[in-house]
């Protein structure tokens, strides 16, 4: 009896507390089985992850920044030809990953469309890889030839990348449990080492990928991204049974769609004086398993009609389960409600990627008509650039480790402050650098009319370097808030927003460019950004640019006072 007793206590002790062993998100492991703590997740996962993310970057980027030479030297094609395909190929790269985050969260799941997304990347850079080799292989070998296999292989990339851009964000994220209070405070460092791992594979392909391209050939240069993106994909696998998952609940836009048209058709529908008794499924119901309640909020009361539940529902719901284009529950109508709110703070938030857009377009105007001679090295306008990364790789450490720290125990929040007032500041921070910018612009315009000597180009250094404390507070803010705003359901969507809104700012920044070249150069005037900047007024075209990034800011934070937080609602 005594022996039975000990073996039953020892069994009790093997025995994992339920409330300690399991994730309180809902997580899975790899077999389909409640995640545990001890097994699965956090930082031991994220290592994998980050380091997929770096492989991936040292990858693309080892492609993308030394793409227009290669097409101009190689493939013999106009500055302009090569100029817009590129454009062309990278604002696909950038509105791909919308695509793949409504496949991730509808079909796939994230890792799965990681994986796929992962080898087909692999596949397109090889195909980039053999057109620059089949002239190595074969004496003759056509142009045209080349071009269709580069291209081939640059638009498998291109959706290869559009799985892996929001999924691996966002899977990280999945990593950390929010319901434990000290995972909740990891996520927050996840974003800023992400962030920290894409400028150093930045960094590494400005110098090295390059490098390697200009002095041992492109068959090389092009076959070492591959080789580094297939090591990436090993490191995501191999850590498979470590990730937590999280279960796929359909497709985000089908639901989001199903809210609009139901809504519309109860148009003239009046709403309850009883919020409670809109439509909602009970927790035990086969198809809220699994889900997050979303309790209701008293605003944007039009799309409340959705959940209306009318006598002809009524009458339906007798014979046959209830169509979700007519009824749809309250907590499908509170994610469309919050993707609403969101909205105005996206468009802001684009706006600050017109801004940065400048990095590599009017600000490399402005140092190509300076003196790029330092001391006896000739410094080439796009590279300062670098000023901008290392900006952003030295202050992410210092923020995560040393600011964040102190503003949490100022304020008591776990991030330090919060996503909103972490953006709004480094809007701030690009309508500083438009201000450096025009100042610097009068400074090499009033030395190059006076004859002087021509204005040094380390000018430009500052307005790059606040331009990297932007990204740093924005681009990470940005991702950490439409993560952590975001339905559960929709966790890769609102990723990919953030993504969509580069490539917003990218258009925005040419559309801006076009219209004020149109209204500067009426009459037979030179305009604000004429080929010789010294009959132009770049300066104007800057201090313009400072004066609507203030404009975005005071709309920001309009915005900000009247959004409803998730955790608010």
């Amino acid at each position: 009896m005594a022996s039975s007793e000990q073996q039953e206590h020892a069994v009790a002790l093997l025995q994992p507390k339920v409330g300690e062993a399991y994730t309180t998100d809902g997580s899975l492991d790899i077999d389909g089985n409640p995640a545990l703590k001890h097994r699965t997740g956090g930082w031991r996962a994220c290592r994998f992850i980050i380091g997929t993310e770096f492989c991936y970057c040292l990858a693309y980027y080892g492609i993308m920044y030394n793409l227009v030479t290669y097409l101009t030297t190689v493939l013999h094609q106009s500055n302009v030809a090569a100029a817009k395909n590129v454009s062309t190929w990278q604002a696909t790269c950038f509105l791909t990953p919308l695509a793949g985050a409504v496949v991730a969260d509808s079909y796939w799941g994230r890792y799965r469309t990681m994986v796929v997304g992962c080898c087909v990347g692999v596949a397109g850079m090889l195909m980039a890889a053999l057109s620059a080799l089949l002239p190595l292989l074969m004496e003759e070998i056509s142009t045209p030839v080349q071009e269709f296999i580069l291209f081939l292989g640059l638009y498998m990339l291109a959706f290869g990348v559009g799985g892996l851009r929001p999924c691996l964000m966002s899977f990280g994220a999945d990593q950390f449990d929010a319901g434990d209070p000290s995972e909740r405070m990891s996520k927050g460092s996840f974003f800023n080492w992400y962030m920290f791992t894409l400028n150093c594979g930045s960094v590494i392909s400005t110098s090295g990928m390059v490098w390697v391209q200009d002095h041992y050939g492109w068959a090389l240069g092009l076959a070492i991204p591959a080789m580094v993106l297939s090591v990436g994909l090993s490191c995501l696998v191999a850590a498979s049974r470590a990730y937590r998952f999280q279960r796929n609940r359909g497709s985000p836009l089908t639901r989001v769609c199903q809210v609009v048209v139901a809504a519309v058709c109860k148009f003239n529908v009046a709403l309850p004086a009883d919020m409670a008794l809109l439509y909602e499924l009970p927790e035990d119901a086969s198809v809220m398993k699994g889900v997050q309640r979303i309790e209701h909020t008293s605003d944007l009361r039009f799309f409340d009609k959705a959940a209306v539940v009318t006598a002809s529902d009524e009458e339906a719901a007798g014979t046959a389960p209830c169509n979700p284009w007519r009824l749809c529950v309250v907590t499908q109508v509170e994610e469309l409600k919050i993707l609403v709110r969101m909205l105005p703070l996206w468009a802001c938030i684009a706006f600050f990627y017109t801004g940065t857009a400048q990095v590599n377009s009017t600000f490399v105007e402005q140092g190509m008509a300076m003196n790029t001679h330092v001391v006896s090295l000739r410094v080439p306008p796009a590279s300062l650039v670098t000023f901008q990364m290392l900006t952003t790789i030295t202050l992410i450490p210092l923020y995560d480790r040393a600011f964040v720290p102190a503003a949490r125990r100022l304020t008591g929040r776990e991030k330090g402050i919060s996503e909103l007032l972490r953006i709004g500041a480094g809007l701030a921070m690009v309508a500083l650098a438009m201000a450096a910018a025009a100042m610097v612009e009068t400074k090499r315009a009033r030395a190059a009319q006076a004859g002087m000597e021509p204005t040094s180009i380390l000018w430009q250094a500052p307005q790059f370097v606040l331009v990297g404390v932007g990204e740093l507070l924005t681009t990470i803010g940005q991702l950490d808030f439409f993560y952590s705003q975001a339905p559960p359901a929709m966790k890769t969507v609102c990723t990919a927003l953030g993504l969509l809104a580069v490539a917003a700012g990218d258009y925005l920044s040419s559309l801006v460019v076009t219209a004020v070249s149109w209204a500067t150069t009426t009459g037979g005037r030179p305009g604000w950004i004429p080929d010789d900047l010294n009959e132009g007024h770049l300066d104007r075209f800057f201090w313009m640019m400072a004066g609507l990034g203030c404009l975005n800011l005071v709309a920001f934070a309009s915005c900000v006072m009247r959004y409803k937080s998730r955790k608010d609602c």
